[in-house]
């Protein structure tokens, strides 16, 4: 039996590259017959680089950026012959953040990636494609393009707080460093910028901002936006990574779904034809799965290939209804099988075991 193995990151506690792998193994103890094709995947989010690089090979350019709170951070920025991919979460991660205080989540940068970017550019490419997804700052992209030479009334790589009071925005130098070059911006969220279903109002609770501050920051965003180009702060996707997708439309990005663009990457559609069965995975599969998440793309490319898709998770927090809606035959659960304890202290023997257990179900 021929297997697809394509999970995502499993936020936390495996990369995808390690999630695949911990399938694979837990697979073969009980159908050490069965062929397994290892695909780990990403929506644009933590592990974007990594996943390409297996995929596509090309040179790492290893490099040393600021931080989301000012500190050096070590990153990479992968290019492929006339492409290069940047992970935004490795300059701004919500895993760069750690635990701060409301006014610190209120004060993080994305200036790193704007340093990742401008290295990107300067390797010579015609294309850089930009990964969205994890981030930990709520900006605007204001630090990006600080980072790229942009001016303002205000300070563009305080963070959010940084753009209180802001008027004026000049991102005529960050477009004239960025030049010919074609940019991407590699994300499945479709939020704008502000308001209700905005950057600060629906991701900014998990970055640390306090739920009363949420309408400050919001405003922040807005008077950020009336200064520069308030009709890009509608366009889809201007809220993703805390609204660096709207910093890079400013710079004349176009967006391509991230999990498309990595599946065409690793020539998904083609593994799963040749497949059998394909198995997906994420730390959490919930009702945010369907926003463009690993496992329903993955799932979507399975379904055309009229094979079926099985999602190995930490945690399965959607019914068999809405399983079926989105693509996939059955779900099963690391905490479920072993414990949240066990699953979080021990992930890649845990989603072993579950794998092992999930292929006495399926495999021949």
């Amino acid at each position: 039996m021929r297997v697809l193995v394509a999970p995502d990151s499993f936020a936390g506690t495996l990369s995808a590259v390690e999630a695949a792998v911990a399938i694979a193994d837990g697979w073969r103890e009980t159908a050490p017959e069965d062929e397994l094709d290892l695909a780990p995947m990403s929506d644009g989010g933590p592990g974007f680089v990594d996943v390409l690089h297996e995929a596509l090979g090309g040179e790492l350019l290893a490099l040393t950026v600021r931080g989301p709170h000012g500190e050096p951070t070590p990153a990479s920025v992968l290019v492929a012959g006339e492409t290069a991919y940047v992970e935004s979460a490795q300059a701004c991660g919500l895993h760069l953040t750690g635990t701060v205080d409301p006014a610190g989540a209120e004060a993080a940068t994305t200036f790193g990636v704007g340093e990742l970017l401008a290295a990107a550019v300067d390797a010579g490419v015609a294309t850089v494609v930009v990964g969205l997804g994890g981030s930990g700052t709520t900006d605007g992209g204001a630090g990006l393009l600080a980072a790229l030479g942009a001016t303002a009334d205000v300070s563009l790589d305080g963070g959010g707080a940084g753009l209180d009071g802001v008027t004026t925005v000049d991102v005529a130098a960050a477009r004239g460093r960025v030049g010919p070059v074609r940019l991407v911006a590699a994300s499945d969220v479709d939020n704008p910028l502000t308001g209700l279903f905005g950057a600060a109002k629906v991701f900014g609770p998990q970055k640390g901002i306090a739920e009363a501050r949420l309408p400050v920051v919001d405003g922040w965003l807005e008077a950020y936006a009336a200064a520069l180009d308030r009709r890009l702060a509608l366009e889809k996707g201007a809220g993703a990574a805390g609204g660096l997708g709207y910093a890079l439309l400013a710079l004349g990005a176009t967006r391509e779904p991230g999990i498309a663009l990595v599946a065409d990457a690793v020539d998904l559609a083609e593994r799963a034809r040749a497949a059998d069965l394909v198995l997906t995975g994420e730390g959490s599969f919930d009702y945010s799965s369907r926003a463009g998440k690993v496992p329903h793309g993955v799932a979507t490319i399975a379904e055309e290939a009229l094979r079926p898709c099985v999602v190995l998770a930490g945690r399965v927090e959607v019914g068999a209804r809405e399983m079926r809606a989105l693509g996939v035959e059955s779900a099963y659960s690391m905490v479920d099988l072993v414990g949240e304890g066990r699953a979080f202290a021990e992930p890649a023997a845990a989603l072993a075991e579950l794998a092992a257990r999930v292929a006495r179900t399926w495999s021949r």
